[in-house]
């Protein structure tokens, strides 16, 4: 049987890709979107993947409606908790895009409606189900890699257009700016594969021509007891995509993978191991496209199939971790 699920909000930077998935996907019955700001309904519902999706003509008639199994939370960031809150209460699973707010308790909140009745907090952090960023996890975890002793990654954009200013409203998005926005995805793989930093030490600056309180050039160091992290991201870069990388040095090996999508990984081994060589080697992943896999797995949860592949731990443990990274007050309160 489909699982049914609805979509908060269009604003989101990923809101028409997860609209596509779910639009798309055999597993899932997509009943609409409910959107409440009516210029941005006007403004973009005619655009695909819109406009052959029904729209609720009311939260509530998407929020009463207990056949609707889960809700894709898609609004601005400054809105997604709220929203979040709502379908929480409303008893629907949420898949709730990143970052989670800019005020941490106010996640922390969320979190403990969800454990206390029992229901799904997803983030929608795109790189999970990326077969290259899955591999790096897989070595860097099992210890194939020895001790990880260095992590150094880039995610950048070029000048971000004036759509975009539009929608980021939030206090985040002001004041950790790029960091905080887009290098948030890359946070998230940090904390998958160090934990919980010791000690944050961000570095934003505004570098560029256009928007003077946009942190546009930013790099924040991550200390562990035995490991350093450090990650960079600009929205000033020209063909920034390319040049999106991470890099995962241990004491029996390192993985470079550049470009993130689609995965390019280059492995280095100490030793003959694993059916990889020793030195450096090309090693073929497959290209997966952005959101589908992520939706699989929601709805293989879901329907209880299996286990979430991050707990609602790492989840807070993440948002703590941008939000330090971000300069945001509350992420301390």
């Amino acid at each position: 049987m489909k699982v049914k699920l609805a979509q908060y909000g269009i604003l989101h930077d990923h809101a028409s890709g997860k609209a596509w998935v779910m639009k798309e996907s055999d597993e899932v019955d997509f009943c609409g979107i409910f959107e409440p700001d009516l210029k941005a309904k006007e403004a973009l519902g005619n655009n695909d993947p819109y406009r052959d999706i029904g729209w609720f003509s009311s939260k509530g008639e998407m929020l009463d409606d207990e056949t609707i199994d889960g809700i894709a939370i898609q609004g601005r960031v400054a809105d997604n908790l709220a929203f979040a809150d709502e379908a929480l209460d409303h008893n629907k699973h949420v898949w709730l895009d990143k970052p989670a707010g800019d005020n941490l308790q106010a996640f922390r909140q969320v979190l403990s409606v969800a454990t206390e009745k029992g229901l799904l907090v997803q983030l929608g952090y795109m790189f999970r189900y990326n077969a290259g960023f899955q591999f790096v996890l897989d070595w860097a975890k099992s210890g194939k890699l020895g001790h990880i002793f260095s992590v150094r990654a880039r995610i950048s954009s070029g000048v971000v257009n004036e759509s975009h200013w539009a929608r980021w409203n939030s206090p985040g998005e002001r004041d950790g700016g790029i960091l905080f926005i887009l290098a948030c995805h890359l946070i998230d793989i940090i904390v998958a594969l160090l934990g919980r930093p010791d000690i944050v030490t961000p570095h934003l600056r505004h570098d560029g021509g256009h928007f003077p309180w946009f942190q546009d050039n930013s790099v924040v160091v991550f200390e562990y007891p035995r490991a350093m992290a450090v990650l960079e991201s600009t929205a000033l870069e020209v063909a920034s995509g390319t040049s999106r990388r991470l890099e995962v040095y241990g004491t029996q090996g390192s993985i470079i993978m550049e470009p993130l999508e689609p995965p390019q990984l280059r492995l280095c081994l100490d030793a003959d191991r694993d059916g990889y060589k020793k030195g450096w080697q090309h090693v073929p992943v497959e290209h997966r496209p952005r959101y589908v896999d992520s939706l699989r797995a929601f709805v293989a949860d879901i329907r209880g199939e299996k286990k979430p592949d991050r707990s609602l731990e790492h989840e807070f443990t993440v948002q703590e971790t941008v939000l330090r990274a971000s300069q945001i007050e509350s992420s301390i309160n």
